[in-house]
């Protein structure tokens, strides 16, 4: 029904009632018609308004799904195919963020077990994906390398001045560490890491690139020879640096390439073997602790039925890394995390799968009512272009978490625009600041953002996925959140409760 026919539909029913009431409830009764007419025209007026936003996008074939609905009552304001699947690129890990939240709980915590097996040092991983982790220790106040510090104190506490090798044991996870559907040729890049049982500074290297006299000097962070760097970066004086690494066919040996004007760097590279990884800077820093470590390093299982002794423990609240996960989009995040409602679910508390994972997951997405056809779950960060989701799926996970008891949480993991994560950039200016929260996501082709807009007329709840995107796909899309918030405060009505008016 137009707005114009329940106008008239209203002020008909309005003069046949008005007479018999008290002035008070006349008033009110005129305007809460008003309000809930008012309401009718606007969502046609933001329909109108997004409309026009996608229609050039549109026409340049690019596709959107978006669904926006009002937080607390549920109620779509705005539906363009929000059921048309759509490659959701890292708007995936709202899912799998929630999907741990829901399996694993609020107070979960990960706990990182260092202990003595006979004279062997022994470090038993949970998939904590932010043990060394540089954002959550600069949270923290911890310094580089705390980690390593903390461990040589336990063994001289003990008294304890030799060890007889070290054990690293990943076993919480499978012996998948690479998503198959990943693009081979980024599996350097810090989003596309390994995922192990025991994790390690993003598994991780920070590499720089200084031109010293004519020469160029690369350098690695933390300084460690479990890898090594072939340079082959040349020097220049004029023109812009660019230096970037490829991998060899032998394990963590990397070519450096380029050119360097002054300095480049540091940036993130993916290393292989992440428990090792650690194994190998543990050694490196007991030494630089006067701790004597002889015999050798052993990534397996610590067998049922060793002996064990504690010594020290390293924990990492869920809330982490639900925050690093969405905040900053940490693709080990994620992926941890799909791994570790795996394990949880197995009796030995173990060898968690993305099968698994992928299959808790969806049975989370049913156990809301979302229909098997609007949603296919592949990865757990949104890295593999098998992903599926739609953006009504999208919204109907958010809407759940809006109304539990783990909202604030969740609400916390969120960036935050203009203040925070992957939008800090975004709608600083001072209408739209701190009023959109939200997860943003991006591989090639595929743009997307989901998340919460907080107004004074209420809160809402969007998703809007993009495939076959141009380089005007990410304006358009924040326009359109923006559009929610500018639509919002138009119509605040102002309804008084006061008899004496």
């Amino acid at each position: 029904m137009g707005w114009q026919k329940k106008w008239l539909i209203y002020f008909f029913c309005c003069e046949i009632i008005l007479r018999h009431m008290k002035t008070r409830m006349k008033k009110l009764l005129i305007l809460t018609g008003f309000a809930l007419c008012l309401s009718g025209i606007a969502r046609a007026d933001l329909d109108k308004q997004i409309d026009g936003i996608i229609r050039e996008s549109i026409e340049k074939r690019v596709k959107f799904s978006i669904h926006i609905l009002e937080a607390d009552s549920g109620r779509t304001i705005y539906d363009h195919d929000a059921k048309e699947l759509m490659i959701p690129a890292s708007n995936m890990k709202i899912i799998t963020s929630a999907a741990a939240l829901k399996y694993l709980g609020p107070d979960y915590v990960y706990k990182t077990k260092v202990g003595l097996s006979g004279n062997a040092l022994v470090v038993i991983g949970s998939g904590d994906p932010l043990l060394g982790d540089e954002k959550t220790d600069t949270k923290y106040g911890r310094e580089p390398g705390w980690i390593f510090k903390d461990i040589a104190n336990a063994l001289k506490s003990r008294g304890i001045g030799t060890i007889e090798g070290i054990i690293v044991d990943s076993g919480v996870f499978d012996d998948e560490p690479v998503h198959p559907s990943w693009p081979a040729d980024e599996l350097n890049r810090w989003y596309a890491c390994e995922v192990s049982g025991l994790n390690f500074n993003d598994n991780c290297i920070k590499i720089s690139a200084k031109n010293i006299d004519g020469r160029v000097a690369v350098f690695v962070d933390p300084q460690t020879s479990f890898v090594s760097l072939i340079n082959k970066v040349v020097p220049i004086t004029t023109g812009s640096s660019a230096v970037g690494t490829y991998r060899n066919s032998y394990p963590n040996r990397l070519t450096v390439f380029g050119k360097c004007k002054g300095e480049v760097g540091p940036f993130d590279v993916a290393i292989e073997r992440p428990a090792a990884y650690f194994g190998f800077l543990l050694y490196e820093n007991l030494a630089e602790s006067d701790i004597d470590a002889k015999g050798e390093l052993v990534e397996k299982k610590l067998e049922e039925g060793s002996n064990f002794i504690p010594l020290i423990e390293f924990g990492t609240p869920l809330a982490d890394c639900l925050a690093r996960c969405n905040k900053n989009s940490l693709g080990l995040a994620a992926e941890a995390m799909l791994k570790t409602i795996a394990a949880m679910s197995n009796p030995d508390k173990k060898n968690g799968s993305w099968e698994k994972g992928k299959e808790l997951i969806s049975q989370y997405l049913l156990g809301l009512g979302i229909d098997k056809s609007q949603f296919y779950i592949d990865d757990g960060s949104g890295l593999s272009r098998q992903n599926e989701l739609t953006a009504y799926t999208i919204t109907t996970v958010l809407s759940s978490i809006y109304k539990s008891k783990n909202w604030q949480l969740y609400k916390d993991s969120l960036a935050v625009g203009g203040a925070d994560g992957t939008i800090e950039k975004y709608f600083e200016e001072e209408k739209y600041k701190g009023k959109i929260l939200g997860k943003t996501g991006y591989i090639d082709s595929v743009k997307s953002f989901s998340g919460l807009c907080v107004t004074d007329r209420g809160d809402y709840i969007f998703s809007v996925l993009s495939n076959n995107t141009n380089g005007q796909t990410r304006t358009v899309i924040n326009n359109i959140a923006q559009a929610i918030i500018d639509d919002a405060e138009s119509r605040i009505v102002n309804v008084t409760d006061d008899p004496n008016q």
